[in-house]
C-alpha cells in the first residue's frame, strides 16, 4: 500500500506539472522568436545610421515603416491582392494535387507515368515559364494563379502521396479482411494515417503559393506586393521596396500559422504526430 500511495502522488505531481512545461515551451516559442526580432532590428537600425548608408541602398527599419505608412492605403490593397492571389492557387493546388496523390499510390504504374512529368514540371523554372502561361491565358489574375498553383502543388503531390504509401500493411490487410472497398479502404484506413504528412505538405504549399504569386506579379501585374517591389526599386524607393517584402513575409506567416491552427483544432493527434516527422 505505501507503493502504491508513493506512485499514486509522483503521478499526480508528474501531472500537475505538465501544464507549466507547456506553458514554458509555448512561451519560449513565442518569446525567443520576438526577440531575436527585435534585436535584429535595433542591430540593423544602428548599422544604417553608424554607417550613415543611403536610403536608396539599405534603409533603417523606422525609414521602412515611416515610408510604408504613409501610402499604407495603397499598400493594403496591394496585400489582399497578392494574398487572394495566394489563397487562389493553394486552393488550386489541393483540388489537383489529392487526385494525382491518390492516383499515384493506388497503382504502381501509375506512379511510373505520373511521377516523371511532376519531376519535369517542378523543375522548369517558374520564372522562365511565367510568360509562357501569360501568353495563353492573358496578363489576368489568372496568370498568376496558375503560377501560384505551378510552384505550391509538387510538395502537397509528394506528401500526400507519401503518407498513402506509409500505411501499415497490417491496417491494409486488416481493412481486406473485413471486405472493404478501395473508396473504403482510402477513406477510413489511408486517408485518416496519412494527416500528418497532408499538413506537412499543406505547410509548404501555402509558403510556396506566397512565392508563386509574386512571381506571377513580377512578370504580368498592375497589383500586388510583386507588382509594388518592381515600381518601388524602378524609382528608387527602397524604403517602399522593403515595405513590400516584410508585407509578403507577414502573409507567409500568418498563412503558415492558420494552416497549424486548422491542423491543432481539428487533428490535434496528428499535430503531436507531425512533430515527429
Amino acid at each position: 500500500m505505501p507503493n502504491v500511495s508513493a506512485d499514486t502522488s509522483s503521478t499526480a505531481v508528474s501531472s500537475s506539472l505538465r501544464p507549466r512545461r507547456r506553458s514554458r515551451s509555448h512561451a519560449r516559442t513565442i518569446v525567443f522568436p520576438l526577440l531575436a526580432l527585435a534585436l535584429l532590428i535595433v542591430v540593423w537600425e544602428a548599422v544604417v545610421w553608424l554607417f550613415s548608408i543611403p536610403e536608396y541602398l539599405l534603409p533603417a527599419p523606422s525609414q521602412i515603416f515611416k515610408a510604408t505608412a504613409a501610402v499604407w492605403p495603397v499598400m493594403l490593397e496591394h496585400t489582399i491582392s497578392t494574398t487572394r492571389t495566394t489563397m487562389l492557387g493553394f486552393l488550386v493546388s489541393i483540388v489537383i494535387s489529392l487526385p494525382l496523390a491518390v492516383a499515384i499510390a493506388s497503382s504502381p504504374l501509375l506512379a511510373n507515368s505520373i511521377y516523371p512529368l511532376l519531376v519535369l514540371t517542378q523543375s522548369i523554372p517558374k520564372v522562365a515559364i511565367a510568360p509562357i502561361i501569360v501568353v495563353l491565358v492573358g496578363a489576368g489574375e489568372i496568370s498568376r494563379v496558375l503560377v501560384a498553383f505551378l510552384i505550391a502543388f509538387f510538395p502537397l503531390v509528394i506528401s500526400i502521396a507519401t503518407g498513402l504509401l506509409a500505411t501499415p500493411p497490417e491496417l491494409v490487410e486488416l481493412g481486406r479482411s473485413f471486405n472493404a472497398t478501395h473508396l473504403q479502404e482510402l477513406i477510413r484506413i489511408r486517408l485518416p494515417h496519412a494527416v500528418p504528412f497532408v499538413f506537412s505538405g499543406l505547410k509548404l504549399s501555402i509558403t510556396f503559393a506566397v512565392i508563386g504569386a509574386v512571381v506571377g506579379e513580377f512578370v504580368a501585374a498592375d497589383r500586388g506586393l510583386g507588382y509594388q517591389i518592381l515600381s518601388a526599386t524602378a524609382f528608387f524607393k527602397t524604403s517602399l521596396a522593403f515595405g513590400a517584402v516584410m508585407l509578403l513575409s507577414i502573409i507567409g506567416i500568418v498563412l503558415f500559422q492558420a494552416v497549424v491552427l486548422i491542423e491543432r483544432i481539428f487533428f490535434p493527434w496528428s499535430a503531436e504526430e507531425g512533430r515527429n516527422l
